[in-house]
């Protein structure tokens, strides 16, 4: 059997963050966390950060250690996402405070540090939130760049467009100039838009899956579902929450499950209409080279087994 692949999440915490969180903390044959890194992103960092500890000690995980990095986009307002994630973002259950300690290194020095010190080609970031800590790193010590052996990250959109403008995905929106940072600097990049995450949908039936579970993990992601998608059902009409940032944690342990394309992908930081839009070149008729595998498609069904049967594991 291979080696699990050492993986850093860097996250705003957020329902689906928690679920991503959760399904990597429950499947260490295929994944070794090194530590999660906190970005400002759905909600503040102080909330961030502090959900992030919450998940790990809801997982029984509580030697997973977290870091707290950037509370500000590179250079913009920060824009966040109580609208969908409520006040804590993490509304639904109900959820203690933790006890578990905050890293006292910040996330950025974690990144650098790691990646410098693990062989490289062995350490896999999986942005789940704004890229701000990964392009700050990036800036601050290019020299990591080659060592990072993948970046998977929940981003952008190409057909479906946008969630939080008409154009643009929010994570991607929330910190374009660090989004191009990211995609122009050469690394291998695994992306999963919202094309692709609204296909992870939590109907009914999968959600009372989770519930039966009967474990505290699984009546959380059963409650936090329930809150998450009564923003989406009146958005867009669908049958329930998509579970955008589990897609990531997924495919690094079933990557069968997914089907996608490499394209050139540019990021659009100027345009006030069409900031944080991700010009994706599915066709292939901008003659630029391609930088990034967009994602297209998933299987659903095996999807939703898999993260059924990990969930149950914590």
């Amino acid at each position: 059997m291979s080696e699990p692949r050492k993986i850093i999440i860097d996250t705003d915490p957020g329902q689906d963050d928690a679920v991503a969180i959760l399904l990597a903390l429950a499947s260490p044959e295929e994944i070794e966390v090194l530590g999660i890194t906190a970005v400002a992103g759905n909600v503040p960092l102080a909330l961030t950060q502090k959900n992030a500890r919450i998940v790990c000690e809801l997982a029984g995980k509580p030697e997973t250690r977290v870091f707290a990095g950037c509370a500000e986009p590179l250079s913009r307002k920060l824009v966040t996402a109580e609208h969908v994630h409520g006040k804590t973002g993490l509304d639904g259950p109900e959820l203690h405070d933790p006890t578990m300690p905050l890293q006292d290194q910040h996330a950025v020095d974690f990144i650098i540090e790691t990646l410098r010190s693990e062989p490289e080609g062995t350490v896999t970031l999986c942005p789940l939130g704004p890229l701000t800590n990964i392009a700050t790193a990036l800036q601050k010590a290019p020299d990591i760049a080659p060592r990072i052996q993948e970046i998977v990250l929940m981003g952008g959109a190409y057909f479906e467009v946008g969630n939080i403008t008409p154009s643009a995905e929010f994570n991607i929106y929330v910190d374009p100039q660090a989004a191009e940072i990211v995609f122009k600097s050469g690394i291998p990049l695994f992306v999963m838009p919202l094309d692709v995450t609204h296909k992870a949908l939590v109907t009914t039936p999968r959600n009372d899956a989770f519930r039966a579970i009967g474990t505290p993990v699984g009546i959380a992601v059963a409650e936090m579902t329930d809150f998450f998608e009564r923003f989406d059902k009146e958005k867009y009409g669908s049958e329930g929450a998509p579970l955008h940032d589990p897609c990531v944690t997924a495919y690094l342990i079933r990557p069968e499950l997914f089907s996608g394309r490499h394209i050139n992908v540019e990021i659009e930081t100027q345009s006030e209409l069409t900031l944080g839009m991700t010009v994706a070149d599915w066709w292939g008729v901008s003659g630029r080279k391609p930088n990034a595998t967009f994602v297209g498609d998933l299987d659903a069904d095996g999807f939703f087994d898999l993260l059924t049967e990990r969930l149950s594991r914590l």
